[in-house]
């Protein structure tokens, strides 16, 4: 019933607001299971489409980096991955070969490697780098830098086998008359330069060892005149070098055809020693008080014998 006062079908002024007054204070109904479920699904495909666009780049296969990683330093594959590398010029024949080399390998390796390059056979080469390199020690053990000069000298055996002998012959003659004369260091005119005696800045002498060259001149020696004289070895120029006041003569070592000498008597520990510069005796450059550790290192390197074992 309508209240008295009202007309039927009108409102009392401030029902509506009542209403909403009403409705916005009463709790709010609790959301049964299934409409819970309709609303997270729903929220869920709303994200999926939204980020349908930014799907993430796969995932790099194993190993992939580290093969990008060797490609950018340069390193042969399967060789010196990981490993601290040096550059290396090797010289062979008057060929430069500018390799990288791992510097914890061996002697031994490094002639492998110089076998893959020129094919010069491992048995074949003398290396050298301040002296004889080991075959048994790494490059880092002997202190090789980045840059390092690699000497190599050696044949290969097509060139063994077409060697000639004549050298050979000449060396073996002049052994036999040596043997039929007195000895060197008596004959007059040997003795005019040991008589003045044994130089004072002469190097030191280690009789009955056998020693590689030393990596600086043999120094403080005489020659026939009696002049102070030096032997300098340039092994990457296949040279000797035979210094004097006056001048130095650079000698090829594929010149010289023979070596000869003999132990100063009295004086064994130093040797007199003649190089033949050409066919007869009066091209004999002699030298005076070598020490005798250097004397086979001296005749090997000029000769070549080593090439023939």
């Amino acid at each position: 019933m309508a209240a008295a006062g009202t007309p039927d079908g009108m409102e009392e002024p401030g029902m509506d607001t009542e209403a909403e007054t009403v409705a916005a204070e009463a709790p709010a109904r609790p959301i049964n299971c299934v409409e819970a479920k309709a609303a997270a699904g729903a929220a869920a495909e709303d994200s999926c489409a939204a980020r349908g666009s930014l799907q993430p780049a796969p995932a790099q296969p194993p190993g992939d980096s580290a093969a990008q990683a060797s490609v950018s330093n340069g390193e042969d594959a399967g060789g010196g991955a990981g490993k601290e590398l040096v550059d290396l010029k090797i010289i062979w024949n008057k060929t430069k070969h500018d390799v990288k080399f791992p510097l914890d390998s061996t002697g031994s390796e490094l002639k492998q490697k110089i076998h893959s390059i020129t094919g010069l056979p491992p048995a074949m080469q003398k290396v050298m780098y301040k002296g004889l390199v080991p075959e048994d020690k790494t490059l880092r053990e002997i202190k090789v830098t980045s840059g390092a000069k690699i000497m190599v000298v050696g044949s290969t055996i097509n060139d063994v086998l077409a060697v000639n002998t004549p050298k050979d012959a000449a060396q073996h003659d002049s052994k036999a008359e040596e043997n039929k004369k007195e000895p060197l260091c008596r004959q007059k005119q040997h003795r005019k330069v040991l008589d003045k005696g044994k130089p004072e800045d002469v190097m030191p002498s280690v009789k009955g060892a056998q020693e590689r060259l030393p990596t600086v001149p043999l120094s403080g020696m005489y020659n026939k005149s009696g002049g102070k004289v030096r032997l300098t070895f340039k092994l990457e120029q296949d040279q000797l070098w035979i210094g004097t006041k006056e001048r130095t003569e650079k000698l090829p070592m594929g010149s010289i055809k023979n070596v000869l000498s003999e132990p100063i008597e009295g004086h064994e520990d130093y040797h007199m020693m003649a190089f033949q510069l050409g066919p007869t005796e009066a091209s004999y450059y002699w030298v005076y008080w070598v020490p005798t550790q250097y004397v086979d290192a001296i005749k090997d390197t000029v000769l070549g014998k080593w090439q023939y074992f």
